[in-house]
């Protein structure tokens, strides 16, 4: 009997779990860019960035999720950690609404949320549809999870064996406290362990003190997870999760004391034992965020203090040679981007030899490692360009005004060569991989060939930029025309093999077309070094006359549009 219910208890938190998963999943998909733009729109003060914290993980149903993505905010220094602390004090607050509605009972929507929401994501036709589908579907297991965990403790109820196990092990509230830390931690939602509390008083398995004491912990447990999912070494990356978990710490210490009478406060408020729970998280939230909001900027000056901005030398996206010539000699500004840039040339060189491997080998970790430098380039891509653009606020001859169209035309080139990387490349690998697909032995060698000759013209791009050569520039554009039949006769062998019948050239028909089409892609970007030499030197005098760069006069200043020409690839080379 008593194995029975743990494990019908077990299957319905797991129940219970997906769901969550389920609904914070399809809101993602639905809209999680959306959130993620108007988040970094509405960080202007910490009050404003309170509602918004407070809307975002209502949608969610994660503070840990808002953590997560507060946190990359932070560490890329798109948001103050201010804002950003409010936004974790909202998205504490936001927790308690979806418990406030679940404590009710809304069992009767459960199968109505799951037959919507199963035809919306079988009968659906737009992705947004599929989604909300999700999302009612999750919502629907959650409710349905609610009411398993009630009739599985029911049989329970009169048995004193159970009834001994909970008192002992929610006996003393610091205990408890320690068992709802596990319990969120494990289970990464304080909802969770917030839902399985409210069960476990209905069922009265637990008394009033220790079941607040379960939600203290819960709240403690779900502070934890961000921070140990910060896996950046630079310990100012971990501001923003450690003052959530100072915040959740506090809260324990205050609270703790004072559970009794605040537990019979709200019972004469609200004698219902299931709201008890639900109740109370919404308190500690509350007055958390009250007691904490308005010294928010002295909290945040000490976090600063006990966790300083520590430069890693291992972290690919921070600049080496960027320094503070700006204000010196042009052209040394100019041959520091320049030498950033050809740092972004080698990572981009080593991306595209590990993509490779990771398609021909199905390497997952590969897959991973592309994806993470590629953020590297991402970064670095806005440094030099920032960079190039500060140094022109000063007068430039028309050698350094050509030379810093150079750095920023091929620093925009191999930020676009990253993304065709990762965006198309690895996405190619990732089906690759899923369907545990194989190309055939012809196609391979055809794939590795073509792969050796870009990769080849890039590094002779990287010389060309470097060293000016007009005979190397001259050579890569001619390669062009070899790409392009190469591309051809690759893709003429691919179709005769597939009209011998070869299942393998079959089964992996479009990723071959696919990775020779990016791979083109890749090279034509390449050849933007070879047109920025030839146009210095005055070897496309045929094209039409461009005038010189407006900040080589000073009279006549850089201006703001002119810069988005340049950042959007609309300037020639």
């Amino acid at each position: 009997m008593g194995a029975k219910v743990l494990l019908d208890l077990l299957g319905g938190v797991a129940l219970l779990l997906w769901g969550l998963h389920m609904v914070h999943s399809g809101i993602v998909r639905a809209f999680g860019s959306r959130i993620r733009r108007f988040l970094s729109l509405v960080l202007q003060n910490r009050y404003r960035a309170f509602a918004a914290g407070v809307g975002v993980t209502a949608i969610l149903q994660s503070s840990t999720a808002t953590a997560l993505m507060l946190s990359s905010f932070t560490a890329s220094g798109l948001v103050g950690l201010v804002p950003a602390l409010a936004v974790l004090l909202g998205a504490n607050v936001g927790t308690t609404l979806i418990v406030q509605l679940l404590s009710f009972d809304s069992s009767v929507f459960s199968p109505v949320l799951l037959i919507c929401g199963v035809a919306a994501f079988k009968r659906g036709t737009r992705t947004i549809v599929k989604d909300m589908g999700r999302v009612a579907v999750g919502l629907g297991l959650m409710l349905l999870s609610l009411h398993l965990l009630l009739d599985s403790l029911a049989p329970a109820e009169n048995a004193p064996g159970a009834r001994q196990l909970f008192a002992a092990l929610t006996g003393e509230p610091v205990l408890a406290l320690l068992i709802g830390t596990l319990m969120a931690w494990l289970a990464h939602s304080s909802v969770a362990t917030i839902l399985l509390t409210m069960s476990l008083s209905a069922a009265n398995f637990v008394s009033p003190v220790p079941a607040l004491a379960l939600v203290l912990g819960a709240n403690l447990g779900s502070s934890i997870n961000p921070l140990m999912e910060t896996g950046s070494a630079n310990p100012a990356h971990r501001r923003l999760p450690v003052g959530n978990l100072i915040n959740r710490i506090a809260g324990c210490v205050l609270f703790l004391p004072l559970l009794d009478p605040v537990a019979r406060l709200i019972q004469a408020i609200d004698p219902n034992p299931v709201r008890l729970a639900a109740d109370f998280h919404a308190l500690f939230n509350v007055v958390m965020a009250l007691l904490f909001i308005v010294p928010l900027q002295r909290f945040a000056r000490m976090l600063e203090r006990l966790l300083p901005d520590v430069k890693s030398g291992n972290d690919l996206s921070i600049p080496l040679y960027l320094g503070e010539s700006i204000n010196d000699t042009p052209s040394v500004a100019l041959a520091c981007a320049a030498r950033e840039t050809l740092r972004m040339g080698d990572i981009v060189d080593s991306m595209l030899d590990q993509a490779m491997t990771a398609i021909l080998m199905n390497d997952r970790k590969l897959v991973t490692e592309v994806s993470q430098k590629d953020n590297a380039v991402d970064g670095l891509h806005e440094a030099v360009k920032l960079y190039v653009i500060n140094v022109t606020h000063g007068p430039l001859d028309e050698v350094e005004a050509r030379r810093a169209l150079e750095v920023l035309s091929l620093a925009i080139n191999l930020e676009h060569i990253g993304d065709i990387i990762d965006k198309n490349l690895m996405e190619l690998a990732n089906k690759k991989i899923k369907r545990q697909l194989h190309f055939s032995a012809e196609g391979a060698r055809e794939l590795q060939e073509f792969h050796r000759v870009v990769r080849d013209h890039l590094r002779l791009a990287m010389s060309i930029f470097l060293s000016g050569d007009l005979k190397s520039a001259r050579l890569l554009l001619k390669e062009k025309a070899r790409v392009r039949e190469m591309e051809f006769a690759a893709s003429e062998n691919h179709i005769a093999r597939l009209k011998e019948g070869r299942i393998d050239s079959m089964e992996t028909s479009t990723l071959h077309i696919d990775i020779l089409r990016d791979l083109k892609r890749i090279h034509s970007h390449v050849c933007s070094a070879a047109y920025a030499a030839l146009k210095s030197a005055g070897e496309l005098d045929r094209a039409p006359q461009q005038p010189a760069p407006r900040w080589v006069n000073p009279q006549q200043p850089f201006t703001v549009h002119d810069s988005d020409a340049v950042l959007q690839g609309k300037t020639r080379a």
